[in-house]
């Protein structure tokens, strides 16, 4: 039997993570990143910047047969999404050539969304017009599902899991967001993030058509001022609340998951609290 293939574009942790969980099974990964020297062992390493224009020719030759792309902004500036997203997009896409995949994953984020009060989204509900950079992320999800290939996109809420994570280090600092107005967040654990894309590359392998959007978040939508007060209590650290603005002060939505679950896919996480209790207690759990 033919050993199955995946190129990931951009292999950071995400990538790692996923490529990781694939290697294990069997496959044969290769990474694509500015700097080969961390990616993880057992990984084929290829020098390259996505962000240039004809950096990516090699794809074609290589042939692989599936493709994960992780994108991030170049700078935080909307030119910064644009060649981070957009041109990696446009890059990739022209760097695989004739060569057609037997599927293509690309990590988007739920900033995409145009909801700002709070209310609920899935993968079919409004996106944003009016958030240069969202639309940046936007064009290139586009780019991809337009392309003619076997393709989905998977939007990630907020993604945690570093022990040292900005998120943590603020708590221990005491010092809290203001209990209002209420503000929704929405969040992944990182180790979810890397098996929920692994388990769709499995299932695309098994023969299984992916949707061609997925939200992919935990169960558990809540308040930013309920999740950092629940942190503070856990750290033992004396609550300040109003000290820090929310994050996000834009706006605020509440995501389903349903597609994620429907996938057959099951959160090792399903809600904040056990995930932060697993950072905190230096524990990651094993794939299912």
């Amino acid at each position: 039997m033919k050993v199955k293939s995946v190129l990931i574009v951009g292999c950071g942790d995400l990538g790692a993570r996923a490529g990781a969980l694939l290697h294990d099974r069997g496959w044969q990964v290769a990474g694509v990143r500015r700097s080969t020297d961390r990616l993880p062992a057992g990984f084929t390493g290829h020098r390259a910047d996505y962000t240039e224009k004809g950096s990516l020719g090699f794809l074609e030759a290589l042939e692989p047969d599936y493709l994960l792309a992780t994108f991030n902004p170049a700078e935080m500036t909307v030119e910064g999404y644009r060649t981070g997203f957009l041109a990696a997009m446009q890059n990739t896409l022209a760097g695989l050539g004739a060569h057609r995949p037997r599927g293509i994953i690309m990590v988007s984020s739920t900033r995409v969304f145009a909801e700002r009060e709070g209310g609920w989204v899935d993968e079919t509900s409004e996106l944003a017009r009016d958030d240069p950079r969202a639309l940046a992320i936007i064009e290139a999800e586009r780019a991809l599902l337009t392309s003619g290939h076997t393709a989905c996109v998977v939007r990630f809420g907020g993604i945690y899991g570093a022990a040292d994570g900005r998120l943590l280090a603020r708590i221990r600092r005491g010092e809290l967001c203001a209990p209002e107005p209420v503000r929704y967040t929405n969040r992944i654990h990182r180790q979810d993030c890397g098996g929920f894309l692994a388990h769709l590359l499995l299932a695309m392998a098994d023969g299984v058509a992916p949707e061609p959007v997925y939200i992919g978040v935990d169960d558990d939508p809540a308040p930013r001022f309920e999740v950092e007060s629940w942190l503070a209590r856990e750290l033992g650290v004396a609550a300040r609340p109003g000290v820090r603005a929310p994050d996000s002060p834009g706006g605020h939505k509440r995501c389903r998951n349903r597609r994620l679950h429907a996938s057959g896919y099951r959160l090792l996480y399903p809600d904040y609290r056990s995930g932060y209790r697993a950072v905190l207690e230096g524990e990651v759990k094993p794939p299912v």
